[in-house]
């Protein structure tokens, strides 16, 4: 027989939650995607929100920028290896693999999407819906979260709180760096957040799916080899 099985990185107490909200999510990257698609100027809740933070001066200036730079390829890089550094030397290797996965499909989509939306910002052809950077910093902080779910085995109130607690506070801090350096609309924000809610527990899915696979295959095989060494008997 083969040795226990790797934990899911989809904790299977949040299984039933996590689906609609994901789909909520896609639904509101959807809806404002559509209705700021080829704009290049702020909607009236943008301007009330930018007005408030943008343009902040030291100290929060310096605190947006340390923000906006874990969103940066540098700080990106330095925050996944990290976390892949982590899972390792936990000998969680299923863990590693999601990580990887989840901010890279979050970041393609939100690239993708950009693209497809056409939103632009100061008029510079710079596209910003929905903003990268806080489709990343949210991806990261719901990855840690679903992995800390399961390691201490956190029911489902427990569980959905820290989730969509970490997905907050992650995508409000990101995303306030990002208005307050006036690098995005609020909406933009809005949406990169809920990009990573709809795609890291889909990916998730997907990774756990084809992990446990291989893992099914041997215990049938198993099982089919006892069941013959019985007839044999």
């Amino acid at each position: 027989m083969n040795g226990r099985p790797a934990p899911a990185v989809l904790p299977p107490s949040l299984r039933v939650w996590l689906g609609p909200i994901a789909a909520l999510a896609a639904l509101v990257v959807v809806v404002l995607g559509v209705l700021y698609a080829d704009d290049s100027k702020p909607g009236m809740v943008d301007a009330r929100i930018s007005a408030a933070v943008d343009g902040v001066g030291p100290p929060w200036r310096y605190v947006a920028l340390a923000l906006d730079f874990l969103g940066e390829p540098g700080g990106a890089v330095m925050l996944v290896v990290a976390m892949l550094a982590g899972c390792l030397l936990l000998r969680r290797p299923r863990a590693a693999v999601f990580t990887v996965a989840g901010v890279g499909m979050t970041v393609g989509t939100a690239t993708l999407l950009k693209h497809l939306v056409g939103r632009t910002i100061h008029g510079d052809g710079n596209l910003s819906y929905p903003s990268g950077h806080t489709a990343f910093f949210t991806a990261l902080a719901l990855i840690v979260a679903l992995l800390a779910t399961g390691r201490l085995g956190l029911g489902r109130p427990a569980g959905t709180s820290l989730v969509l607690a970490a997905a907050l506070v992650a995508g409000a801090a990101m995303g306030w760096a990002q208005v307050a350096l006036g690098a995005h609309y609020p909406t933009d924000v809005l949406g990169g957040c809920c990009t990573a809610l709809a795609v890291v527990p889909a990916t998730a899915w997907l990774v756990d799916r084809m992990a446990d696979r291989p893992a099914l295959a041997d215990r049938m095989a198993d099982r089919l080899a006892d069941a013959g060494r019985r007839e044999r008997r």
